[in-house]
């Protein structure tokens, strides 16, 4: 059965990671750890855990997962660099956790209610959370919510991603479904190329849409936290990270090298968050 869209949406992305030595139940990924929990849904949820010192919780981008997004790239061993362990799950649907594929396993804000459960579990009361993309958006609707991190980063992300549906919303269900004969073709290719790569279910995927909740202007007036909002020169894709700082009451915007997808590798993004959770 089709799942109906709620009013907000995303893009995709894509970005990077590495491995570890395990216990029982855990699984390796270079210096990292994997672990799972049971979310409030007693759906499982994996976690990746890197280095020791100050919380960061660093949620990827959609079509992604955190191995792409965070540990390929550098970015999850850049910010352990600074002394901090980061906290990367596996966003539901995504990754080494649950895909449900029933429309019951994708509640609104199902994402969000996926993070705080894991702040809960980590018993975590003073961190900081970097979001990308999809990541940043789940950062948001977890703040609007209640969460308070010390700070927050906000990337491939702007103003018209968190409020607006817009047309992308649509482009990327018509790409799930219909894939080289969607009306763009080459988005329906691509979005399925990455959904075959990733091992990705479509009736999760279609899920993950089905679940956002809309973000007004006012919400986001309410989030006190201060909050860098960083993106590619060329990243057009969700809006203006600079109207998005703006709507922020201690929100600042950082513009780095690259697109949504080429800002990922690029050093600059690396040390646009480093420097500001150094600080």
């Amino acid at each position: 059965m089709p799942f109906r869209l709620a009013p907000e949406r995303d893009r995709i992305q894509v970005a990077v990671r590495e491995a570890p030595i395990f216990h029982e139940g855990e699984t390796i990924l270079s210096d990292s750890v994997q672990r799972s929990f049971a979310s409030f849904d007693r759906q499982p949820i994996a976690y990746h855990v890197l280095g020791e010192g100050r919380p960061t919780l660093m949620i990827h981008g959609f079509l992604a997962d955190a191995e792409l997004n965070w540990f390929l790239p550098g970015l999850a061993a850049a910010v352990a660099g600074l002394g901090r362990q980061v906290i990367a799950p596996d966003l539901r649907g995504h990754g080494a956790s649950a895909a449900p594929e029933a429309a019951d396993g994708w509640p609104p804000d199902v994402l969000a209610r996926d993070q705080e459960a894991l702040v809960a579990e980590l018993g975590l009361t003073d961190y900081d959370l970097v979001g990308y993309s999809l990541g940043a958006r789940t950062a948001v609707r977890m703040m609007v919510r209640g969460a308070r991190p010390a700070k927050a980063v906000l990337g491939g992300m702007g103003a018209s991603g968190v409020m607006e549906a817009g047309a992308r919303a649509a482009m990327f269900e018509d790409a799930i479904r219909n894939g080289p004969d969607a009306a763009d073709p080459r988005s329906g290719r691509r979005v399925q190329a990455m959904m075959q790569q990733r091992g990705l279910k479509p009736a999760a995927m279609l899920g993950v849409l089905a679940s956002f909740v809309a973000t007004s202007a006012e919400d986001i007036a309410g989030v006190a936290v201060p909050t860098l909002v960083v993106s590619g020169a060329e990243d057009h894709d969700n809006g203006s990270a600079e109207d998005l700082a703006a709507l922020l009451p201690h929100g600042q915007a950082k513009i780095v090298r690259g697109d949504h997808i080429s800002a990922v590798a690029d050093p600059s993004l690396a040390a646009a968050i480093t420097d500001f959770l150094r600080a």
